[in-house]
């Protein structure tokens, strides 16, 4: 079981990719006060488990609603991690953060709870691991994920100061890779192979 929850909590990190979403975060709320960016933080990832916790009790539902397979859903979530991942390793951005910087605080938290920490990759993600770990571990590995999130994104300006953002374009061009060989798991899986 502890080998199956640590194999989520990788994932889950992996694919909410926290350090994104803290350059992101950093950016945009860099000339907020520390307290509005407090609130900015606890709201962005407050619509990020909002969403997360009503895909893994009502995803199967999401399924049967549309007519689509589990496998037909594992391939279709193993190409959107497998694009994520290529843009993660290029240092592409995942969205245009000029446009977030006159943004108030609850439009940059929603920006960032989804489709930054929440986006298709980390839904259909969720969805495929209720299915192949159950409801607990999958609900345990995104607390885990997101408390780290929030707690990344309270102490940014620190964070920043020692890191730099060198640093974590490093991590989120490792973390790109490992998104990419968990798509390919997915479409692999999708098509029984």
């Amino acid at each position: 079981m502890f080998d199956n929850l640590f194999q989520l909590i990788v994932l889950f990190f992996v694919i909410f990719d926290p350090f994104i979403s803290f350059s992101v975060f950093f950016i945009a709320t860099k000339d907020m006060v520390a307290r509005e960016r407090t609130k900015t933080a606890f709201f962005a990832v407050l619509v990020a488990a909002v969403i997360s916790y009503a895909f893994l009790i009502f995803g199967n539902g999401v399924l049967t609603l549309f007519a689509t397979s589990m496998n037909d859903f594992k391939a279709s979530a193993g190409i959107i991690l497998g694009i994520l991942g290529i843009k993660m390793v290029l240092g592409q951005p995942i969205t245009n953060t000029d446009n977030l910087k006159n943004n108030s605080g609850k439009a940059i938290a929603a920006i960032i709870g989804t489709p930054l920490l929440t986006g298709p990759a980390a839904i259909t993600t969720i969805i495929v691991s209720v299915n192949d770990y159950g409801r607990l571990q999958t609900s345990i590995a995104i607390a885990v994920v997101l408390i780290f999130s929030f707690l990344l994104l309270h102490f940014s300006s620190k964070i920043y100061k020692y890191l730099g953002m060198t640093t974590i374009q490093v991590i989120s061009t490792i973390l790109g890779l490992i998104t990419i060989s968990w798509g390919v798991k997915f479409i692999k899986a999708g098509f029984g192979l």
